[in-house]
């Protein structure tokens, strides 16, 4: 079997699952964080506590062998301004949020560091004196050299989202898989707080998710996610662990295939 997508060298195990070849353990991953995540239990902004379980939780996995990009949203922060942005031209509020996006990634970059764990933040969008621009060869070289590579300010342009970029950058640098990182543990048919009777899929086709109209990414992102072939799995990152066991390919979360 050909490791495509793998960095030279690389041995990955396989199994089918729901009509595809998947690795056990995922060796290229791209992990989308919300914004939001980040906030913790605060109104607006980055909790500390908040970001240093997710770097623990980053740590143990790239430790562990793991290629690791992220893609963070920068919601925490464009929600302090939000009021203020009300009426705003949606091209202007797009790009306050790029803005928003490479201030966490800066600040994951940071945690990382205080943990020994190598990381570069590319953005999209050009600010060469706080961030090196996006460029694809660099990108795959600094996973191959283990470093995490942080991803900023989306896909560059208005009226796309971070999930779309998410969908993106991982098409773009061979990820296995796209792990979407949320405040619950998967996708239910319903929201959970509200429907006491909502159930939790362990997997769900991409096709089943349009059918029944479950959230799981934004359209433009599912579409390109089906198109490439590239797997979701959703699960929480607020469970101890539960990063390595996605990434080890055990039962955790939901995963979205064909």
């Amino acid at each position: 079997m050909h490791n495509e997508g793998l960095p030279d060298g690389g041995e990955a195990f396989f199994y089918p699952l729901g009509g595809y070849l998947s690795p056990v353990p995922y060796r290229r991953v791209l992990l989308k964080l919300s914004g939001e995540a980040l906030m913790g239990d605060d109104a607006y902004g980055i909790n500390r506590a908040t970001i240093g379980a997710m770097v623990a939780e980053i740590t143990q996995v790239v430790r562990g062998g793991t290629e690791l990009a992220v893609v963070i949203g920068g919601g925490n922060i464009f929600r302090g301004v939000a009021g203020g942005a009300s009426g705003m031209d949606r091209a202007t509020a797009d790009y306050m949020g790029m803005l928003a996006t490479v201030m966490n990634a800066l600040a994951l970059q940071d945690a990382l560091r205080q943990v020994g764990v190598s990381a570069r933040v590319q953005s999209a969008l050009k600010i060469e004196q706080v961030v090196e621009p996006y460029i694809r060869p660099k990108a795959l070289r600094y996973l191959e050299e283990g470093k995490v590579v942080i991803f900023a300010a989306g896909t560059g342009n208005p009226f796309f989202t971070t999930d779309t970029a998410a969908a993106l950058r991982g098409a773009e640098i061979g990820a296995q898989i796209v792990l979407k990182a949320t405040k619950v543990d998967g996708i239910y048919s319903a929201d959970p707080k509200k429907d006491p009777q909502a159930t939790r899929y362990d997997t769900i086709t991409f096709d089943e998710c349009i059918a029944r109209n479950l959230q799981v990414m934004d359209a433009t992102a599912f579409a390109l996610c089906r198109d490439q072939k590239l797997p979701i799995k959703v699960f929480s990152i607020f469970k101890s662990g539960a990063l390595a066991r996605v990434i080890g390919g055990e039962h955790e979360g939901t995963l979205v295939h064909l």
